[in-house]
């Protein structure tokens, strides 16, 4: 074996991230950009204010206290849905087997013949399987329910709160900067630095190239401040 083989053996799969990393991620880049284009606009529409600085610096820390627990909520709710899914289809697939448990192994024979085994290599891995554990079985084979990539609401909600205060911190940086015009430029470069490296950790740890990912979350952050600044400006120059 080749050291190239050793490399890909020793390779982790990276489904038993996918409920923690998918939050993680939105997290911190809704953290960056959201914060970012809520102080960026404020910046451009308070810009001639005495007390420019203090907005800004309020209007931070607000947009990182409701926007972490916004994530928080938002994302235990919507985690939480799709366990009352795996629960409800659980509880069917019970029922179904008490019923009709010849009808279920046939539904697995078909779906391993349907994978590429013979039918006699179907059926005998659907009877073993079904007299180990026919539950788990259809879960699995059937659903597509797995361990490792299971809803977990509490662990998807803590991931985003932490993550988009992280992400928020990064651009709030920039509002101690001595004057209005350098607090946007720091707000912003403080941004686009926080969004690259997002994307790169992130495209890290799911195992893709960086290149890419890194270059789709600075686009779409940089879009969002951009269109916020405008707005903020529009409405400097309305109320000016």
């Amino acid at each position: 074996m080749g050291l190239e083989d050793v490399h890909i053996r020793n390779r982790q799969h990276k489904a038993n991230r996918a409920g923690w990393l998918r939050a993680g991620v939105l997290g911190v880049n809704d953290g960056l950009v959201s914060t970012a284009s809520l102080m960026v606009g404020v910046a451009a529409a308070s810009a001639s204010f005495d007390n420019a600085q203090t907005i800004i610096i309020s209007t931070g820390v607000a947009g990182i206290a409701a926007g972490a627990l916004s994530m928080a909520v938002g994302e235990y709710i919507s985690v939480a849905s799709q366990t009352d899914i795996e629960e409800s289809d659980r509880l069917l697939e019970i029922e179904h087997l008490r019923i009709d448990p010849e009808g279920e192994l046939e539904e697995l024979v078909e779906i391993y013949r349907d994978r590429g085994l013979d039918e006699d290599l179907a059926r005998q891995v659907a009877i073993q399987l079904s007299e180990k554990d026919a539950l788990n079985a259809h879960l699995r084979d059937e659903l597509g329910h797995h361990p490792h990539s299971k809803a977990r609401p509490l662990q998807a909600s803590v991931a985003s709160a932490l993550s988009f205060t992280i992400g928020g911190l990064i651009p709030f940086l920039g509002a101690f900067a001595p004057t209005v015009g350098s607090i946007t430029a720091s707000i912003v470069g403080f941004t686009v630095v926080g969004l690259a490296a997002a994307g790169a950790v992130g495209a890290k740890i799911a195992g893709s190239k960086v290149v890419i990912p890194t270059l789709r979350v600075l686009i779409g952050g940089c879009l969002g401040m951009a269109i916020t600044a405008g707005i903020g400006q529009i409405f400097h120059i309305a109320t000016a």
